[in-house]
This record gives structure tokens, C-alpha cells and sequence, in this order.
């Protein structure tokens, strides 16, 4: 069997080490990379784009109203049906920067940040419920067992890190409807999936080594296991032993690092102010000093976005859990000089419609809405400072400059010097990729 130079690098990875396969696999990069790690922001639910990031004033002209049939052909709902009425947004929007982007005022503080950010109000797709846009977000597929971007990365780049996984997940509130498939690997190799960090204690749940064992006893009864799986391995060329093999290590590895990761008392009182309370904005401390000790890919999760009714109750609740914190991390990569190369990604599974979820207009919600919402980026080589795409004039259907998920992902790609139509896996007889047979690379985002 003739291997492929990434796979035999992968391969040889225990002799090589993380590191030194790290550098060898940067050099593969297909152009000039401009980030090196990103922070993958995944706001659970399905944000509101009509009221955070797309002013509509023709919605209030409609408030109360049937939504005109000319805005019906090929939207397919939900949860809701067009006997549910138009509603108006009940917040009010800003203009923030030098470049005037408009915002929710419930997002001031990230909207203190707009010079830096790049803000995209044409993203659309197919999937309309939860699991199924959760996987289009992460894996670029509906279906489930495909690889999420994170292991896309850590499968083409590598990680710098020696003693910290290359794709850390921090969960805020419940999972996601996809579970852990939406940090999983599918059928990349099972070293490339997301480890889930806690953000309090012990990082990793039964990482810690028993107190009568010492040092010298672990390593040695590591060095046995691995020789009997190594053993096994020739036996039976089952390559999830050469994941068992290196989670074994990287754990034996983390037992010193991780500690140190979460332990915050060398942060100064300026920082920690910055982000405020609550496990959100701790999770996005961590997520930045994870970036720091070269974590490729950083997946943190918020979920309280998923406002079939009482949206007007439930989003200034849930924005002020995230406005300050996000735009703490925006500031603090910046002073420290890494946000030029760390991408930070704001975004949701889907939008939500400008009709309501039922008819009462005290209480209501809104639906699922993936056929125009809106996603922030900065950093990474990302163009701050701009909109881009737009939808029609309810928020309803893309209208000029679509971006499609598969788009997103191609993007995301090219900014870590990846072709997204290079960097595939052979699986049953086929070169996958993340962006299956669609993507373009969207250049109007890209800096210089």
C-alpha cells in the first residue's frame, strides 16, 4: 500500500513526537497561512438575526401582519406556519466603530469591537432543526460520522502543542441536540477528535494519578501498556490502537500541563475583571490561554438561543451573558498581539424568522430560519471592520453575495493555508473533504 506523505508522518507520529510532526505538517500548507489557532464561539439555538445583527425597519410596518406571499415560495418551516403573523423587532439597534456597523445595543460591548469585526448577513443552508444544522455547522453534512473542523485542522496542520490536545471543547449549558458529533472525528483518525475540558477542578474527569502512585511507577506501568498495545497492533493492524496508544501519552503528558491551564491566579486583576463572572466568560479566559500553549482549534458553547417564545424576555438575558465576555477575549487577543493569527468565529446553527412561533405577539418567539442569518468573525487574516451579504428586507431570503455554510467552511480553511479541495481523506473508496463537492473561498473577507 503507497502511503501519502501526511499519513506516514501519522504513522510514525510516536517516534517523531507531537511537536517535531507538527512542524513537518505546517510545511504542507498549501499557501501562506495568516492564523495558526481559532476559537470557535458556537452559540447554541439559533441566534435572532433580525434582532441582533440584521435591522429590519420594514418588519414593523408588517407587525401584526400576514408575511406577503411573494416571501413564501421555497421557505420551508419549521415549527411555525404562515398563519403566525410578522413581528417586529422590541430592541433597537446602534451604530458602533469608525466603520459604523449596526448592531443590537444589547450587544454594546462587542459592538465596541466592530472596527475589528467582519460581519456576514447572507449565511444560509438546508438543515432547519437543531441536530441537523449543528452537524451542517461542524461537519459540513446533515448527516452524522463526518470529521468537524476542528479535526480537519488537527488531521491537516498538526498541533504545537506537546502537551495539550489540538481540539478542545468547553461546554457551557446543555450539549448540543448532536452531541458529541459535533466535536467528534467521524472517520479521521480518532486522535484528531475534540476533548471535552472542565472548567473548574480537575480539567479532564479521572486524568489525575492516584495519590499512592508515583511518578516513576506511572510511567512504567504506561511504558507496559504501550508495549502490549504496540504488540496488539502488529497482530491486528487496527489503527484505533495508534489513538489509544497516544491518548495514553498525551494524558501522562497533561497531568502537569493541565493544572497549570486552568489555574488563574497569574492572570491580573485587570484581566479577570475584563471577562466578568460565570462559566461562559471563564470558558472564554481559558479558550485564550489555550490558544497561548498552542491549542489548534477551540470549540466554547453558550446555550440559551433557542427562543420559540418569550424572545423578548429571553435574548437581553442571554446577551448579557456573552456581550461582555466576547468582546473581553476580542480585546485581550489584541493587546497580546494574537488576534492577527487567531480566528475567532461568532455563529449559530441557524437564524430565526421575522413571523412569530404562534399568534400571540405578547409571548411569541420565533422559529428556525437557515435561509438568512448572520455570523461575526475577527481575527486570523479576517478584513475587520465590514458587512458582508445581505438579506432581503425581512430578513427572510438571502439577497446579494449568498455565503453558504460549505462557503464558511472553505474560508476557514484557506485562512490556515488549507485548499479545501486539497485537503481530503480516503473513506470507502472516496477523497472526502469538509466541504464535500461545494465551497468557494469567500475573498472579499480576507485582509490584504
Amino acid at each position: 500500500m503507497t502511503l501519502t506523505r501526511r499519513q506516514l508522518l501519522q504513522r510514525t507520529a510516536g517516534g517523531l513526537g507531537v511537536a517535531a510532526l507538527a512542524g513537518l505538517l505546517e510545511a504542507e500548507t498549501h499557501h501562506k497561512p495568516t492564523a495558526t489557532g481559532a476559537i470557535f464561539i458556537f452559540l447554541v439555538g439559533g441566534t435572532s438575526q433580525v434582532d441582533l445583527f440584521d435591522p429590519k425597519p420594514e418588519l414593523a410596518m408588517l407587525h401584526g401582519k400576514p408575511i406577503p406571499e411573494s416571501f413564501r415560495a421555497g421557505v420551508r418551516l419549521g415549527q411555525t406556519t404562515y398563519s403566525a403573523p410578522v413581528m417586529q423587532t422590541p430592541f433597537e439597534f446602534r451604530r458602533y466603530g469608525e466603520c459604523g456597523m449596526e448592531l443590537s445595543d444589547m450587544l454594546a460591548e462587542i459592538g465596541s469591537c466592530a472596527d475589528d469585526l467582519a460581519l456576514v448577513r447572507s449565511m444560509h443552508h438546508e438543515a432547519f432543526d437543531h441536530a441537523p444544522g449543528e452537524l451542517l455547522l461542524c461537519t459540513g453534512k446533515e448527516q452524522p460520522g463526518r470529521p468537524t473542523m476542528g479535526s480537519w485542522l488537527t488531521y491537516g496542520l498538526g498541533s504545537v502543542s506537546k502537551d495539550l490536545p489540538g481540539y478542545v471543547v468547553l461546554l457551557n449549558g446543555r450539549s448540543p441536540k448532536a452531541r458529541s458529533l459535533v466535536w467528534g472525528s467521524g472517520f479521521l483518525p480518532a486522535t484528531h477528535q475534540g476533548v471535552l475540558f472542565r472548567g473548574q477542578g480537575s480539567p479532564i474527569l479521572d486524568l489525575e494519578t492516584p495519590k499512592d502512585v508515583t511518578p516513576e511507577m506511572h510511567r512504567a506501568q504506561l511504558d507496559a501498556v504501550k508495549a502490549l498495545n504496540s504488540l496488539h497492533r502488529e497482530a491486528t493492524n487496527d489503527p484505533k490502537l495508534d489513538a489509544q496508544i497516544a491518548a495514553y501519552e498525551l494524558a501522562f503528558r497533561m497531568q502537569s500541563a493541565a493544572p497549570e491551564l486552568i489555574d488563574l491566579s497569574k492572570e491580573t486583576a485587570a484581566t479577570l475583571a475584563s471577562y466578568g463572572d460565570g462559566g461562559f466568560a471563564r470558558s472564554l479566559l481559558l479558550a485564550r490561554r489555550l490558544i497561548e500553549r498552542g491549542v489548534r482549534f477551540v470549540t466554547v458553547t453558550h446555550h440559551e438561543w433557542d427562543h420559540h417564545d418569550h424572545i423578548a424576555d429571553g435574548l437581553p438575558k442571554a446577551c448579557r451573558e456573552i456581550d461582555r465576555p466576547i468582546a473581553a477575549l476580542l480585546r485581550d487577543l489584541k493587546q497580546r498581539g494574537l488576534l492577527g493569527s487567531t480566528l475567532v468565529a461568532i455563529t449559530s446553527e441557524f437564524g430565526r424568522t421575522a413571523i412569530t412561533q404562534g399568534k400571540d405577539l405578547a409571548t411569541a418567539g420565533r422559529d428556525h430560519h437557515p435561509h438568512a442569518y448572520s455570523v461575526l468573525l475577527a481575527g486570523g487574516g479576517v478584513k475587520g471592520g465590514q458587512v458582508y451579504g445581505q438579506s432581503d428586507d425581512l430578513g427572510w431570503k438571502v439577497a446579494e453575495n449568498p455565503v453558504h455554510q460549505n462557503d464558511f467552511h472553505a474560508t476557514l480553511l484557506h485562512l490556515f493555508g488549507l485548499d479545501h479541495k486539497r485537503l481530503t481523506f480516503r473513506h470507502q473508496g472516496l477523497d472526502m473533504r469538509l466541504t464535500d463537492v461545494a465551497g468557494k473561498v469567500v475573498t472579499p473577507l480576507l485582509a490584504g
